[in-house]
């Protein structure tokens, strides 16, 4: 399963096609417009995110709720471009109001773009990096996740810090096995920040809001995670299969993504290794580690531990208070252009990463499984998790 997207940020729509999904998948309008909804969700985003309401609309490979075994293509419409209809013609002359960006962004893809590509105004540039895009990943992972709903499969994720302002979320699951808080879930989209602990939301509010004031952005961290794997999704063989470099690829094709770990990550290399390295034991007929320090990957493939991944995202580059950058065309000191933009998107990326972390795991069940249908697959997977049991050794 994979999927390209197209569309620039105030253009007139975006577009994602996924293809390899199998035939007779059943998916819910309803799930897909919830996650749609939850990357626009978050304090501290921006007034774009009053300007649209993101629906996604398939336009091909789905009939009567389920899928037809060929490419799925979605629209998300951009409400704004009634306002940027002259300045993102497709045809035509610049119009008078439409002056050049030349003002770049310290860390964001404007003065690179730039240089790789001999425009000559910086719009060229950001309308296309700008997180906008991730609109559109996210509607591809609706997809991907309907999938591993089907197979036992649940990702999710929560914010872990944002600033200087950090949640200790070690007692929140039971990282060895794969049942997942009755409450956990409700708790997360109920906070403002996707914190699962009510007195750290407060105090991540506290320092967005005082961000804001300070004409400022935030970053912070946030942790995926996937319960119900089957071990064994990936490959040790080959650099490129190992499921450890497409999930890092994945996670690190999110713009402004800085870090990554799996399991115990860089915490973890401090300890000597009988104490991290997770022993095996059988439990109800199955082999399973006794902690999960791995993060649920041993060898580039699934252990069947629960995943567990943390990134890091750095602060968003568009600063109300802007910082200094050099003129293109006169070539002397200025103060960079401010687009409209949040003050922190952590939440949001949190939720991009799920779509993306979805994806890849589809991905993986459908190359070893089987993807010309769900019936098929299904089983298939059967037979494999028969076969891995111990009781029938």
């Amino acid at each position: 399963m994979q999927y390209v997207t197209s569309g620039e940020s105030h253009g007139p729509k975006l577009t994602t096609i996924v293809t390899g999904v199998p035939a007779g998948l059943n998916l819910d309008e309803q799930s897909i417009a919830s996650d749609m909804r939850r990357r626009q969700s978050g304090y501290g985003r921006g007034g774009r995110q009053i300007i649209e309401t993101d629906t996604a609309t398939i336009t091909s490979g789905v009939r009567f709720g389920k899928t037809l075994g060929s490419p799925v293509s979605i629209d998300i419409v951009n409400k704004d471009w009634k306002n940027w209809t002259g300045k993102m013609a497709a045809f035509g002359n610049r119009p008078d109001e439409c002056p050049r960006e030349v003002t770049p962004r310290p860390g964001h893809a404007d003065i690179v773009g730039f240089m790789k590509t001999n425009t000559d105004d910086c719009r060229d540039i950001l309308e296309r990096a700008s997180a906008r895009e991730t609109a559109a990943r996210v509607a591809a992972g609706a997809i991907a996740r309907e999938l591993l709903a089907e197979v036992g499969v649940e990702v999710f994720s929560w914010v872990k810090s944002i600033a200087d302002v950090a949640t200790d979320d070690s007692c929140l699951i039971d990282y060895t096995n794969n049942e997942i808080p009755s409450d956990l879930l409700a708790r997360i989209e109920f906070s403002e920040v996707r914190c699962p602990d009510d007195e750290v939301t407060q105090r991540m509010i506290k320092r967005i809001d005082e961000a804001k004031e300070a004409g400022e952005t935030c970053g912070g961290t946030f942790r995926v995670v996937a319960t119900g794997l089957v071990p064994g999704l990936g490959s040790y063989s080959e650099a490129t299969s190992r499921l450890t470099s497409k999930l890092a690829a994945s996670i690190f094709s999110i713009p402004a993504i800085k870090g990554l770990e799996f399991g115990a990550g860089f915490a973890g290399v401090s300890q000597l290794g009988t104490r991290f390295h997770d022993e095996i034991a059988i439990l109800s007929g199955s082999f399973v580690r006794k902690t999960n320090n791995a993060g649920g990957l041993e060898g580039g493939m699934t252990n069947g531990m629960p995943l567990i991944i943390t990134a890091a995202m750095k602060p968003i580059p568009t600063c109300m208070n802007p910082l200094e950058t050099v003129n293109l065309d006169t070539l002397e000191v200025a103060k960079s252009s401010k687009e409209r933009s949040d003050v922190c998107a952590v939440p949001a990326a949190a939720v991009v990463a799920e779509a993306e972390v979805s994806l890849v795991l589809a991905d993986a069940y459908i190359e070893m499984f089987g993807n010309t249908c769900m019936s098929d697959l299904k089983a298939n997977l059967k037979h494999y998790k028969d076969r891995l049991s111990v009781i029938s050794r």
